[in-house]
């Protein structure tokens, strides 16, 4: 691959955290490399280092060591205000607990990152708002609260504010953690449709099923990755959702 689709790049990434006199390494000299439009699974045990890892991806955590380039810019030289900036602005971020806001609508929800982004007026945050809404499928839904809203709708709500600010990137930390199954599938299909779209997707996910949505399949242990794989036999999330439909219409007649 040309270095003109390496959105990530990573090298010797180490993690270490210090209680008293244990030192605990929760990463070990990681190296990896993310082009632009994949869609990663990260999988682990828990305490194999894969939320160390993402976090220090989102710029939510920072390495004890080793370099993190993102579209071949140097980002552990940036400073706290450069970093929040690159967040807003290039990081979409989704998570197990959806993290939306308890009184205010689903429109003002996804609203608020563009809150931060100086460069959009106030009537475009509105239609940024809308479009993004109704790209997940709740254009009929952004003056629900979040309480009228069900948990797959709340997390679509979280998705759609992910993605109001245009962001190269999707890091989604356990998104179905909460959900069943079809709704799992559901929030996949949307995965999917936007990958499809150029979007690059790195989700974390203990649930091996989930993570056959993916395009390739990460998997650390004890701070190390110790397998990097194309996903055999990738599940597409469209028609896993029309079988599941017409098998409940089967029961139904029945």
């Amino acid at each position: 691959m040309a270095d003109s689709e390496n959105l990530i790049t990573v090298k010797d990434l180490t993690k270490t955290y210090r209680t008293g006199d244990i030192e605990v390494r929760a990463l070990s000299a990681v190296s990896l490399t993310i082009n632009k439009g994949e869609f990663v699974a990260i999988m682990g045990a828990s305490g194999s280092g894969k939320s160390t890892f993402m976090n220090i991806l989102g710029c939510l955590d920072s390495p004890t060591s080793g370099e993190y380039l993102m579209e071949g810019v140097d980002i552990l030289g940036r400073n706290k205000n450069e970093l929040a900036e690159l967040r807003n602005n290039k990081l979409g971020f989704i998570f197990q607990s959806f993290n939306i806001l308890p009184r205010t609508s689903a429109q003002e929800n996804v609203e608020l990152p563009l809150l931060y982004n100086n460069k959009v007026a106030a009537k475009e945050r509105k239609e940024k708002a809308f479009n993004a809404l109704k790209s997940v499928g709740l254009a009929d839904r952004i003056n629900s609260m979040p309480n009228q809203l069900s948990g797959g709708q709340q997390q679509r709500v979280a998705i759609a504010r992910a993605l109001v600010n245009d962001p190269i990137i999707i890091m989604a930390d356990e998104p179905t953690g909460n959900l069943d199954s079809r709704t799992s599938y559901e929030i996949m299909e949307i995965f999917q449709k936007l990958n499809d779209k150029g979007i690059t997707i790195v989700m974390v996910t203990h649930e091996p099923d989930i993570a056959q949505f993916a395009k390739s399949n990460i998997v650390f242990k004890d701070g190390k990755i110790i397998a990097n794989n194309p996903v055999k036999d990738r599940i597409n999330a469209t028609e896993e959702l029309k079988k599941i439909k017409t098998l409940a219409e089967e029961k139904a007649s029945t």
